[in-house]
Order: structure tokens, then C-alpha cells, then sequence
């Protein structure tokens, strides 16, 4: 591997106006010095669009605090190969790190060809647009890719290892995921390009995604709804905070893989990025009340056991996630470490003055 410095890159990061890429922008800002970004993202109502452009002024006030850095922001879609490619013409990007995706495991089922458009054509679209980046330059030094824990389905060998089986997806969204690392390994192979894929674990944290349970359960139950607990509650979920995600990406950012030494293995790795630390749902849950109350958005003789309903596993959906994090550790000294309750925490505050909750 070889270590790059962030220094006064030119950075595109897709779907910058998500949950992980609004972030990582903000961190990078805030971290590396001259930094050149600029994001694209084609602002889609899968979930609230006024929450993406909150995420977007939250970037731009930041980047008023930081003259030497730069920021930019299309509104487009990587399916659009023409915008992408003149994207890489305009911008000639140093690092890449594709973000956008279509997200949900359950809404793919009913929702299949937007899972197509932007997962596998839209990464078709980074990856040969990065393939010609080197066609009269150097080209991109890094391109790094969100795939899923929802890669491994419903695996049988806890934790997942990066060299577990991954043969067998159990929801269209996992498949779009997995082919991803697929395509990424023949053109790392067959083009040279330097490619980094991170298998993500049930991202939380403030200004989260409002489809995730988290953010969805805080919502019913303040609006005095029904929660439906999945499997019965028999479920365990890999939750990893926002910042260590975040943090573990800018770490891989600046470790290219190189091939190995007789060149019979691609510039090509795959990382988990859990917290290595699986929680029960009802233990979840739990936090989740007992947070609620403590914010006073919720009060202490709130009927939680009435407000919950117990349901069958829904399709696509995993029993468990536990991702070993050995590689990331071993190569990057780094494991995610913020604990749920922690989380939670901060997630219930950001809520409360997000939405005007609460005393």
C-alpha cells in the first residue's frame, strides 16, 4: 500500500448530499488543507429532500471558514454518462469516491430499476470514466467505493470477513453491492486503476437517513405510533456512528493498494466498516426510550411496551451483521469505537433542535 497525502487533492465525491458524503465533506474541510472538492448528486426524494439541502448549507457555511480549500456542487446524476464524463474532463479528479447509490434493502424490491440506474450503470459510468482518466494524463491515483454489509445475505459465519462467501444475495440491493465489487476488480484488474471498496454497517448518527430504524422509530413514537419490531426482536445490527464511518474512509483515501509483486493481484481491497459489536433490537430499543425520555421529548410514563408490535423477519432483510474489522485495523491502525448509547445520544439531540422538540 502506498500512503498519499490529502494535501490540495482534487477530490469528486458522489452523493454529497447523503448521510456518509455530506460528512466526509465537512471533514475533510475541516481537516485537510487546500482541499479541491466537488460532489454530485442528483438530490432524489427517496427520503426528504429538504434534509440533503440542510446537509448542503451545512458544507457551505463551512467552507466560508476555509479560504485555501474549495467546493463545488452539480446537480446530476452519475447515470448520465455524458455528465460524468465531462465531469472528469473539467475537474480531473485526484481521489474519487463514489457515495451515490440508491439505498433501502426493502424499497429495491418494489423499486428495482433505480437500484439498477444508479448502482451499476451509475458505477459503470465512475469506473470507466476512470479507466480513460488515464488516457493522455496520470489519471486518478484512488477511486473509492460504498459497497454493503448487505453483500454477505444471510451468512452463516459470524463475523463477516472480507473473504467470506458473498455468493449468495438475498435482496436486489445486496446484488447491485456485490456486483460493484465485482466490476470495480475486473477494471482494477484489466485498467490498473487503484480501487478501495468499504462494506458499511448500519450507518446512524445526527442528520441520518429517515428510512433507517433509528431515525424512523424516534419519529413514531414521538407522534405516538406503533414501532413494528422485525423477527420478533431476534435480531442483532452492526451499528457504526457517522464519525468513525467518516473516519475510517479518510484513512482509506489515503492508502492506495498497489499490485502485488509478481502482479498476479490487482491495486484491488475490500474493507469492513463496523463497530464490530452487534446490538440486540430490543437492547436498542431500550437506549432509544430511555434517550427520549432523558432529552424530554418524551415523557417518563410514556407507554413504550404499548407502542411496540412485534413482526416476521420482511424479505432481503438479515438476522444478523457483525463485521470483523481485523484488515481495517491491521492496515490503517483504526476500528470504529463510539459506543451505541453514545450515539444515540447525539442522534436524540440533533432530533430535538432539528425539529424544534422538546424544553
Amino acid at each position: 500500500m502506498k500512503e498519499i497525502d490529502l494535501t490540495g487533492k482534487r477530490i469528486l465525491i458522489t452523493g454529497g448530499a447523503g448521510f456518509v458524503g455530506a460528512n466526509l465533506i465537512l471533514s475533510l474541510l475541516r481537516t485537510v488543507k487546500g482541499v479541491n472538492i466537488l460532489t454530485v448528486d442528483n438530490m432524489n426524494d427517496y427520503y426528504d429532500v429538504s434534509l440533503k439541502e440542510w446537509r448542503l448549507q451545512q458544507i457551505e457555511t463551512e467552507i466560508n471558514q476555509h479560504a485555501e480549500s474549495k467546493f463545488e456542487f452539480i446537480k446530476g446524476d452519475i447515470a448520465d454518462a455524458g455528465l460524468v464524463n465531462q465531469i472528469f474532463t473539467d475537474f480531473k479528479p485526484d481521489i474519487v469516491v463514489n457515495l451515490a447509490a440508491q439505498a433501502g434493502v426493502r424499497n429495491s424490491i418494489t423499486n428495482p430499476d433505480a437500484y439498477i440506474k444508479s448502482n451499476i450503470i451509475g458505477f459503470y459510468n465512475i469506473l470507466e470514466a476512470c479507466r480513460h482518466s488515464y488516457d493522455n494524463e496520470n489519471g486518478v491515483e484512488h477511486l473509492v467505493f460504498a459497497s454493503s454489509s448487505s453483500i454477505y445475505g444471510d451468512g452463516k459465519e459470524i463475523p463477516y470477513k472480507i473473504d467470506s462467501n458473498t455468493d449468495k444475495q438475498i435482496s436486489l440491493y445486496a446484488a447491485t453491492k456485490k456486483s460493484d465489487e465485482v466490476l470495480a476488480h475486473v477494471y482494477s484488474h484489466l485498467f490498473g486503476i487503484p480501487v478501495t471498496g468499504l462494506r458499511f454497517f448500519t450507518v446512524y448518527g445526527p442528520g441520518g437517513r429517515p428510512d433507517m430504524a433509528y431515525f424512523k422509530f424516534t419519529k413514531k413514537l414521538i407522534n405516538d405510533e406503533k414501532i413494528q419490531i422485525f423477527n420478533y426482536g431476534n435480531c442483532r445490527r452492526d451499528f457504526t456512528y457517522i464519525d468513525d464511518v467518516v473516519e475510517g474512509v479518510k484513512r482509506v483515501m489515503a492508502g492506495v493498494p498497489e499490485k502485488s509483486e509478481q502482479d498476479l493481484e490487482p491495486a484491488y481491497r475490500i474493507y469492513n466498516i463496523g463497530n464490530h459489536h452487534p446490538e440486540n433490537l430490543m437492547e436498542f430499543v431500550q437506549i432509544l426510550q430511555d434517550e427520549l425520555v432523558k432529552a424530554d421529548i418524551l415523557p417518563k410514563d410514556y407507554d413504550f411496551e404499548g407502542h411496540m408490535e412485534l413482526v416476521p423477519m420482511q424479505p432481503g432483510d438479515v438476522a444478523v451483521t457483525y463485521a470483523d474489522i481485523s484488515e481495517l485495523e491491521k492496515d490503517f491502525n483504526f476500528k470504529p469505537d463510539t459506543k451505541l448509547r453514545v450515539g444515540l445520544k447525539r442522534f436524540i439531540k440533533w432530533y430535538r433542535d432539528f425539529y424544534k422538540l422538546g424544553k
